[in-house]
């Protein structure tokens, strides 16, 4: 009886230390969506870093706000330099936590994930319900989530108030790799 015990704790032990401590997304992916019945808007960001400590569950993610590509270029001077001032806010970030995460359960998973968004130095609680894939020692991350154009202090000029959503649809994936220092 207790052959079989000790051989099951070996497991359990082996099983644990097969994940990273801390994976990693170099080029994860953000895009948005405005749309209103004058025009819509779509950007995306494929230049997004994203650390997750699978220990403690905590993810951080970082985005260069002037690395959204735009269908058009007047639209993003627009965005970087009207709207979102990325020379004075370069970046925007999310710390948080995914809740009740097992790293180590393959297959699929959804999860909130909970935290605080910063985006033009405002910071605000977001609770996201995210789709987290894992297959072997990969990770994916995928969700939407709305922002407030008013939560961020975000001035939108009355005569171009019609071409702006109050409400942008927030896109997000991330493929996560073992990080190695």
């Amino acid at each position: 009886m207790i052959k079989p015990v000790i051989a099951m704790l070996f497991l359990v032990a082996l099983e644990l230390t097969s994940y990273q401590e801390k994976i990693i997304a170099r080029q994860g992916n953000v895009s948005f969506f405005s749309y209103t019945s004058v025009e819509n808007i779509k950007a995306e960001n494929n230049q997004v870093l994203s650390i997750i400590d699978l220990e403690n569950s905590k993810i951080a993610v970082s985005m260069l706000m002037n690395a959204f590509v735009f269908e058009k270029a007047l639209m993003r001077e627009h965005f970087n330099e009207s709207y979102i001032e990325s020379d004075i806010y370069p970046k925007a970030t999310f710390e948080g936590e995914i809740i009740d995460f097992n790293p180590l359960q393959e297959g699929s998973q959804t999860k909130m994930v909970k935290g605080v968004f910063t985006m033009r130095g405002i910071s605000k609680e977001l609770e996201i319900k995210t789709k987290i894939e894992k297959l072997n020692d990969k990770y994916i991350l995928s969700g939407v989530f709305e922002a407030v154009v008013n939560d961020y202090d975000i001035k939108i000029p009355p005569l171009l108030a019609g071409n702006i959503a109050k409400t942008i649809l927030v896109n997000f994936r991330f493929e996560y790799d073992p990080y190695e220092n």
